[in-house]
């Protein structure tokens, strides 16, 4: 993985933490590691738990960002959040799995998609 794709990537998940927080939402963990994998952010809407997984792209030659969340990264996310849901403290009454697509346009805009319960 290039550093550009790393930093890109980087920049995407604080525009997405920003873009949460904007709305609301209580940050509870950023960029949550274990052995099978990485949730991007887990934060609190209302009394929902919701992880949420970045996809960041520069532009559409790959598809729009949210296509790059296939069934496979869906399932996997799907064991993530069980997994830290058994490692913490938390016994949330719902949860909640969203997509946070963003796209930086050449002329320096960008897009964002938050997909509420996209998987």
């Amino acid at each position: 993985m290039t550093v550009v794709r790393l930093t890109l990537g980087a920049w995407g998940e604080r525009r997405a933490a920003k873009h949460l927080t904007e709305r609301d939402f209580r940050l509870v963990a950023r960029n949550w590691r274990c052995s099978h994998g990485e949730i991007d952010i887990i934060a609190w809407d209302g009394d929902t738990l919701v992880f949420c997984e970045v996809k960041t792209r520069r532009g559409l030659g790959f598809g729009l960002p949210a296509e790059a969340v296939v069934a496979a990264k869906a399932r996997r996310l799907r064991r993530l959040g069980a997994r830290w849901l058994a490692d913490s403290s938390l016994h949330p009454r719902e949860i909640r799995f969203d997509v946070i697509a963003i796209l930086v346009r050449h002329h320096g805009g960008i897009e964002i998609d938050h997909i509420r319960g996209a998987f």
